[in-house]
């Protein structure tokens, strides 16, 4: 009887396990359908809109991805929305940090910056020196690479931490421990201390500026009607056939690609976002902070490229009139007191569960 039993048992087991088998075979084939539906998406998009240098985009895009590799994986695809909402929330305070900066009454920084990098430079100040001497007619072949280094800072953390939730989750808890303390920390500052870029530095005069307003109507004008360069001062020399007033030329490298939609777009979205959001600069923070992120757990390889591309970074800021060298080296600052305080408090968190 007792081995009748057993037979019985096995003979129940065999079924359920052939449905579970079944089940699992069909949402395998739908994780594969579905991911490849999500590539022919996006790379139609991509065919016809462009690259997605919108950030709200790409997120999307991200997410997307992931909650369709996330089928038949138990509770991933709801770990997609929960992990992915602090990404969601840093764009959206981004957007509201020069909302939360005119709340708070602070005044915009226009003057200080400018005399700290002519005090650094010996009278000169690096943006106007690098424009003199550096800028053509027409963008040469290296300001596509700048272009593309500028734009990376929209797309490379995403794209990392993609990847990182798809490989360890641990490892990437870390990385938006990172992202995000460095992204508030910055955003902190900006509506505590607004302070104005070289670009709207060179389209603005003294008398324009003062009071310390956050949005005078000088920024919005052309720099060429500037009177002596605005408070960056006038250039004394240029290239043949090159404007010779300071300019954001930052997106110069894509029209030589004929990438005339995604200048477009990102001209777009520098006109709607905090124009008033130098101090520290998180472009040069984020991207070291990237990069001392990723220095030990990539091939060594690897690392000729993860310190060249802060400082080719930093070229592309001060050139392009996106920052000048104090805010970069404020950036820098920023990103490594941040580094170190997460890595304290990975090391006694560490230190407990050992414990």
């Amino acid at each position: 009887m007792a081995v009748t039993a057993v037979d019985d048992s096995v003979a129940e087991e065999a079924p359920a396990q052939a449905v579970g088998e079944t089940r699992a075979h069909r949402l395998r084939v739908l994780r594969y359908a579905a991911i490849l539906i999500w590539a022919g998406v996006v790379g139609y998009r991509t065919v016809t809109d462009g690259f997605a240098f919108n950030r709200e985009l790409l997120l999307l895009y991200i997410c997307t991805g992931l909650l369709a590799a996330s089928i038949g994986q138990g509770r991933r695809m709801f770990y997609v929305i929960r992990d992915w909402l602090p990404f969601a929330l840093v764009l959206v305070a981004y957007d509201l940090s020069r909302g939360a900066a005119t709340l708070i009454g602070r005044p915009t920084l226009w003057h200080w910056q400018v005399d700290v990098d002519r005090w650094m430079f010996l009278g000169t100040v690096p943006t106007v020196w690098l424009q003199e001497r550096l800028k053509l007619p027409h963008p040469p072949w290296w300001e596509v690479v700048i272009s593309t280094v500028y734009m990376s800072f929209f797309i490379l953390p995403y794209v990392v931490a993609g990847v990182l939730w798809l490989r360890d989750r641990e490892e990437w808890k870390r990385f938006v421990r990172l992202f995000v303390g460095l992204s508030f920390a910055a955003l902190a500052i900006y509506a505590l201390l607004p302070a104005a870029p070289p670009w709207a530095a060179a389209r603005c005069t003294a008398e324009d500026i003062d009071g310390g307003p956050s949005g005078p109507r000088c920024m919005f004008r052309s720099a060429r009607e500037a009177v002596d360069g605005g408070l960056l001062g006038a250039m004394q020399s240029s290239q043949d056939g090159a404007h010779d007033w300071i300019e954001r030329i930052v997106t110069r490298g894509w029209g030589k690609l004929h990438l005339h939609s995604a200048t477009a777009l990102i001209d777009q979205g520098q006109a709607s976002v905090n124009l008033v959001a130098a101090i520290p600069s998180l472009h040069a923070g984020l991207t070291a902070a990237v990069a001392a992120f990723l220095w030990h757990r990539v091939n060594r390889g690897w690392r000729p490229v993860l310190v060249a591309y802060p400082l080719i970074m930093a070229f592309t800021l001060v050139y392009t009139a996106e920052h000048y060298v104090v805010d970069i080296l404020l950036g820098w600052t920023l990103a490594a007191v941040v580094v170190m305080l997460l890595n304290r408090y990975e090391a006694r968190r560490q230190a407990r569960a050992g414990a």
